[in-house]
């Protein structure tokens, strides 16, 4: 997973002078062409696995089967995935969880994790923005699974840009910021927010531009996860190539419009499946080995570890397309120009000033191992909001852990969450806070 949405620069190569100004309409036409033969893949699988066939449980059955699910699944375009989540236990109740929209705009859904309960019983508000880097917001799945026990739990569900039609607009930086401070006012005083990763720059814009104007809708905390705030520190691997490159280069090389018959057709986007194969082609190696092993697993029978291998590779294959504009922004004055850390970032004309900040409580979490956001990329909003007081603020390094791992895993489980659940609750509205179920869990369909 990244959370850097200039991945996909990794794939030079794809994109080779004109030749990119077709080569949607080219992948489209790939697909289209196998359309046909993943069908065959299809009926292949069933006859090779039905409970009628005496081959099925034969050595050769098993390899029929499993050489044509392995064509089908990378050949597939893979849809969006489901959060899932049915349940989750609050202080040792079990507590029915419903998924339902809460705002609906062109670019993102709000989505409300409502729980099914008595309602004598109220909870903290947290909205979590999840990243718009070509993954689909399902990816935090296990993060709105561990906020759950504790929190009234909103998450934005971005909304792929191939199919949102032209007529309604663009979508950059400053629309990015003003969704988020839309969402804040929909849910009104009382509520914190959380950024994971590429988020934590428009959050972090919203919430002072909010705090400068005395907003009462500016949320209680603000809790930023593993996000370039200021990648002169410590930079990466891909913050370094993208300073080398320059948004131009972006611009002229990965930059396609979405093809018929497509919703967004004709719109300027970064393709997800660019993204995808920067993705890819990073750890490729670790990628054949995966799906040679899923081979061998479905030969042996091994229905587990098969099932492991399509869990994570049906999120992990899902994509989106990101706007051109808000690509490019982001690439140019987070990763570029670092705009935020110097002070020149703008919000339509009005500079935004982290210093003015000074009623929203700030939490910065990092991951020892990160590649993605170096470590003090993100401790640099502590920097940032000078006028804040100290005891307002809290900073934490989880060892042991990448750029995932600081939102997913067992660690967050087990160290981050419960910090975070206690920074929270201890800026939090006396009449919303909520003692921290001691052992929260969540279940997932």
């Amino acid at each position: 997973m990244s959370g850097c949405p200039c991945r996909g620069e990794l794939l030079p190569f794809y994109v080779i002078g004109g030749f990119r100004v077709v080569l949607y309409y080219l992948y489209e036409m790939n697909h289209a062409a196998l359309a046909p033969w993943r069908a065959v893949a299809d009926a292949g699988i069933s006859f090779w696995r039905s409970p009628a066939n005496p081959l099925a449980t034969t050595q050769l059955g098993r390899s029929w089967a499993a050489s044509l699910e392995l064509f089908e699944r990378t050949t597939r375009r893979y849809g969006k995935p489901e959060f899932g989540i049915t349940d989750t236990i609050v202080d040792d109740d079990l507590v029915a969880v419903e998924e339902e929209v809460s705002l609906s705009k062109p670019f993102c859904t709000l989505v409300h994790f409502r729980k099914l309960w008595d309602g004598k019983r109220r909870q903290h508000t947290l909205l979590i923005v999840a990243p718009m880097s070509g993954h689909y917001a399902t990816l935090l799945r296990g993060t709105v699974e561990a906020m759950l026990p504790h929190y009234d739990v909103y998450i934005t569900d971005w909304v792929d840009a191939r199919t949102v039609p032209l007529l309604e607009g663009n979508f950059d930086l400053d629309d990015y910021v003003d969704y988020v401070t839309d969402f804040l006012h929909h849910l009104g005083p009382d509520t914190s927010v959380m950024a994971v990763c590429q988020p934590s720059v428009p959050v972090m814009a919203a919430v002072a531009l909010m705090n400068a104007a005395k907003d009462p809708a500016a949320p209680r905390t603000m809790i930023l996860m593993g996000g370039p705030i200021d990648t002169r520190r410590n930079p990466t691997a891909v913050n370094r190539l993208a300073e080398e490159k320059g948004v131009d280069w972006f611009r002229n090389n990965v930059i396609m419009k979405v093809p018929a018959p497509h919703a967004g057709m004709m719109r300027d986007v970064y393709p997800g499946f660019l993204q995808l194969g920067g993705f890819m082609t990073m750890n490729l190696d670790r990628h054949l080995d995966a799906h040679r092993e899923l081979y061998w697993h479905l030969v042996e029978g091994d229905g587990d570890s098969a099932e492991k291998h399509r869990e994570f590779y049906d999120e992990y294959m899902s994509v989106m397309d990101l706007t051109a504009d808000f690509y490019l922004q982001t690439v140019e004055k987070v990763f570029v120009t670092h705009d935020l850390p110097k002070g020149t970032l703008t919000h339509r004309n009005c500079r935004v000033d982290p210093s003015k900040i000074t009623e929203t409580a700030l939490m910065t979490i990092e991951g020892e191992r990160d590649d993605i956001s170096g470590v003090g990329q993100t401790e640099a909003a502590q920097d940032l909001c000078s006028n804040l007081p100290k005891e307002k603020k809290l900073h934490y390094l989880q060892p042991g852990v990448g750029h995932y791992g600081v939102f997913n895993g067992s660690r967050f489980r087990k160290e981050i969450v419960p910090r975070i659940v206690a920074f929270v609750n201890k800026n939090a509205d006396d009449r919303t806070s909520q003692k921290p179920a001691a052992h929260g869990r969540t279940k997932t369909a």
